[in-house]
């Protein structure tokens, strides 16, 4: 029988650090029982034994969004497990590329980039709607970033900026279809942080995964199809 303690469950991938792991404890702090989702499953179980010692509040989800064969496992897993699924954070993302142009970039990495950045949250989202659709209140949330916003584009980190600016299309095609479906989908730009990913530098990770919680505890009217950093609108 599937397990329910009648707390919201969230789903977030690339949970082992950065970002993710932030959102992992502060959906936790804010009443949620979440998966994290992580490609290197001892990995993802240091992360939900750092947060949730215990194992109450957050469980390991093995999880490679580039792989189709393990976004099905994980599917099946929730299924059966949890018959279920409430908040969808796609956050899980690859190959930052600052030092590469489009003029000249290597191809086959901005396809590497786009099997995760894009594809994989798509195929992700697919496989999981039936069980959002049992949510009364389903979120998706996809972790972009402002070097997505085709208005603002000049050049520079083309796989991880065509990358985003494709899951921002997305996150609107999505928002649109699943609408009449009670779905709240937004893009979330947490801003330059202080991760792996970010260099080291910019602001706290804390307040780049505020952003990115605020859009998966909306209330049922808020905001669906839109692109936001701080809960403020961002030009696509």
């Amino acid at each position: 029988m599937p397990v329910d303690h009648g707390r919201p469950l969230a789903l977030v991938t690339g949970a082992n650090r950065g970002i993710g792991l932030e959102v992992v404890r502060q959906l936790v702090e804010r009443g949620c029982d979440v998966l994290a989702g992580a490609r290197d499953p001892a990995a993802g179980r240091r992360a939900a034994t750092e947060i949730d010692p215990g194992g109450s509040r957050v469980s390991a989800c093995p999880l490679d969004i580039a792989d189709p064969a393990s976004i099905a496992a994980a599917a099946a897993q929730l299924t059966e497990r949890y018959g279920r699924l409430d908040i969808l954070v796609n956050n899980a993302a690859i190959s930052y590329d600052p030092s590469a142009r489009a003029i000249t970039v290597d191809l086959d990495g901005v396809h590497t980039a786009l099997e995760t950045n894009l594809f994989g949250a798509w195929r992700l989202t697919q496989a999981l709607l039936p069980l959002l659709r049992r949510s009364p209140h389903p979120r998706i949330v996809n972790v972009s970033s402002e070097g997505g916003s085709i208005s603002q584009l000049t050049g520079g980190t083309p796989a991880y900026s065509v990358s985003k600016a494709a899951l921002n299309a997305l996150t609107r095609l999505l928002a649109g279809e699943l609408r009449e479906d009670r779905f709240l989908v937004n893009a979330i730009c947490p801003g330059w942080t202080a991760t792996d990913m970010g260099g080291g530098g910019g602001r706290p990770v804390a307040a780049g995964a505020a952003s990115v919680v605020w859009a998966a505890l909306l209330p049922d009217d808020g905001p669906t199809g839109g692109f936001f950093r701080d809960g403020r609108p961002l030009p696509w």
